[in-house]
């Protein structure tokens, strides 16, 4: 099982498991037409506090025998218990991503990867050999400059995954954080409506995660750890940020279109308020059918807890 990039190997499972640090959810895709899918099989479940406790830098899982039973049970109940082949997607704090912008266009491949290893330890705050890190390749900023999107997760933590993976007979060809699963759908609606950009909140126990998405490619990536009371003010300057940074520097007659709500963390009515304030616009927010996963009200699952890991599996097709 590798952390690996979504460009290196093309074909992926239908199936996925996404995991939080109180819910799991195994769901199996189907198409529904361009651009659309749906749920051919999906269950969750609630997940004990002390089986789980996602952490970047220390141990996750707390109770190994205890999540093995229950991911078993889960796959079972949703007539997936045969399945071997998943892709995978980890709770948002054991993972961390970062956009990564060169300066220079590197002279030689070496000095790429040079530029790329000493800007992935000082971006993750951990020495190259102790992390496991995925990078793909984006297109070049307005000022023509090199963008990598780097996902890195230590060595150790993903082992504990991988040690509960290997004792259900599963192997995970594509392990990525929560919100690149949720991203998925807005790379793929910005692609087909060819409209502006669009923003990802992610919400989770320790803060949330903002993607920003154009032209089906993140923009901006950041995670904010942070009390729930001080949510606002850090999407508020996660916003300015992007409006000071981006938007005016780039200069592209671009503008925020729309977002995606995962997890309790903001109201959509607030999240208005505060683009309005920041960036002088109105954003409209997304519903499962608009971004793509259809006939999700037949399914009584709610669109949060299958959003990761059917966005991963989507890249099936």
């Amino acid at each position: 099982m590798k952390m690996i990039g979504k460009l290196i190997y093309p074909q992926y499972p239908t199936s996925a498991l996404g995991l939080e640090k109180n819910t799991a959810a195994v769901v199996q895709l189907g198409r529904a037409g361009r651009g659309q899918f749906n749920l051919r099989r999906a269950a969750t479940v609630d997940l004990d506090g002390s089986i789980l406790n996602p952490s970047f830098d220390e141990t996750n899982i707390q109770n190994p025998q205890e999540l093995i039973s229950t991911l078993r049970e889960l796959a079972a109940n949703a007539g997936l218990g045969r399945q071997k082949k998943w892709s995978v997607t980890l709770p948002e704090a054991t993972t961390r991503s970062v956009v990564m912008t060169l300066e220079t266009e590197p002279s030689s491949s070496k000095e790429l990867e040079d530029v790329l290893q000493w800007k992935a330890e000082r971006a993750f705050g951990a020495s190259y050999g102790d992390l496991r890190i995925s990078r793909e390749p984006l297109s070049k900023d307005s000022n023509g400059k090199p963008r990598y999107l780097a996902v890195a997760a230590r060595l150790n933590v993903l082992a504990e995954y991988e040690s509960v993976f290997e004792a259900l007979g599963w192997r995970a060809g594509l392990i990525l954080p929560r919100h690149e699963g949720e991203a998925r759908w807005l790379e793929m609606l910005t692609r087909r409506t060819q409209g502006g950009d669009s923003l990802l909140i992610s919400s989770h126990q320790s803060g949330f995660t903002a993607v920003l998405v154009s032209r089906a490619q993140p923009v901006v990536v950041r995670s904010m750890i942070c009390e729930s009371e001080d949510r606002d003010d850090e999407l508020y300057r996660f916003l300015l940020f992007y409006r000071d940074r981006v938007l005016e520097k780039e200069n592209q007659g671009r503008s925020l279109e729309s977002f995606l709500l995962v997890g309790n963390g903001f109201t959509k009515d607030k999240v208005r308020e505060i683009i309005k304030e920041t960036l002088n616009t109105s954003a409209k927010v997304l519903s499962a059918d608009e971004v793509g996963l259809v006939n999700l009200l037949s399914s009584n699952i709610p669109f949060d807890d299958v959003a990761a890991p059917a966005g991963i599996a989507t890249l099936a097709w």
